[in-house]
């Protein structure tokens, strides 16, 4: 599992994405589903800053980004020394309206250089029936593409930013994918993703990685984890593991590291925080 061949590094770098990775077995996947559904069942949904960053609330999820599978895929695509700089939810309920329209990852993150790779983690299968990501390849290769922000209910990201430029969704293709599989893409890789009309809940978590070199331009504070290998460079302030589940002190930490986080992906909006 994870460690990605010659040929599909390759085929990474030429078209800006890969999948699908087996990384997690049927039952580690049902486990991840079992953790959350239960957190919802006492706490209710994950929205707003609890969609992000959540692998400081949860130990299931410090697990995860720390999983070996995932890490020798991602260590072959960004080299040894790894850091994990954010993390998402992608939930779509049955019947569900939410989308993520076309962009390109980097365009609020304020990180530079543009060596980074999303992990995106299917909990659930992700499938064309119930809304599944979509990518453009070859667009890793294109600069960063200027955005609208248009805040759209429904969409999944921070300030539902589109690309000013028209997509030829004919070169679409859809990363379909069981549970316990990833898709591995470019930050610049154009994607996003259709509602879910279908009766099956969808579920996928991301997480970004980045080689340690990587800085922070526009942000006066931000952190990020360190899951592989050392980080000579300490650009990013380090992050604490969460004690336990959802824990007074996991949250209060979360709620700060977010904070910061939410200062630099809404900059020059006048919203202090995400959907």
């Amino acid at each position: 599992m994870g460690k990605l061949s010659p040929d599909a590094v390759a085929f990474y770098k030429e078209q800006g994405y890969y999948a699908p990775v087996p990384v997690l077995s049927a039952a580690e996947a049902g486990e991840l589903r079992r953790q959350l559904e239960a957190h919802e069942a006492q706490h209710g949904r994950l929205q707003g800053p609890l969609r992000h960053k959540s692998h400081l609330l949860f130990t299931w999820l410090d697990g995860l980004i720390r999983h070996p599978a995932i890490l020798d895929a991602v260590e072959g695509i960004i080299g040894p020394n790894i850091l994990a700089w954010g993390s998402s939810f992608f939930t779509k309920e049955a019947h569900d309206p939410g989308f993520v329209s076309w962009h390109q990852d980097s365009t609020y993150w304020g990180l530079d250089p543009a060596d980074i790779v999303t992990a995106w983690v299917a909990i659930s299968e992700s499938t064309a029936e119930n809304g599944a990501m979509r990518v453009i390849p070859g667009t890793h290769k294109l600069d960063q593409i200027r955005h609208r922000d248009t805040f759209a209910a429904g969409n999944l990201l921070s300030r539902g930013q589109e690309i000013e430029v028209e997509v030829d969704q004919s070169q679409a293709r859809m990363l379909e994918l069981r549970p316990g599989e990833m898709s591995l893409h470019h930050v610049r890789l154009i994607h996003g993703s259709d509602p879910n009309p279908s009766g099956k809940r969808r579920i996928g978590f991301a997480i970004r990685y980045l080689p340690t070199y990587v800085r922070q331009v526009v942000g006066m504070h931000d952190s990020a984890t360190l899951v592989r290998g050392v980080d000579e460079f300490r650009n990013f302030l380090p992050e604490q593991r969460p004690d336990a589940d959802f824990s007074p002190a996991a949250r209060e930490f979360h709620a700060r590291i977010t904070g910061d986080h939410q200062q630099i992906l809404m900059r020059d909006t006048g919203r202090t925080a995400a959907a």
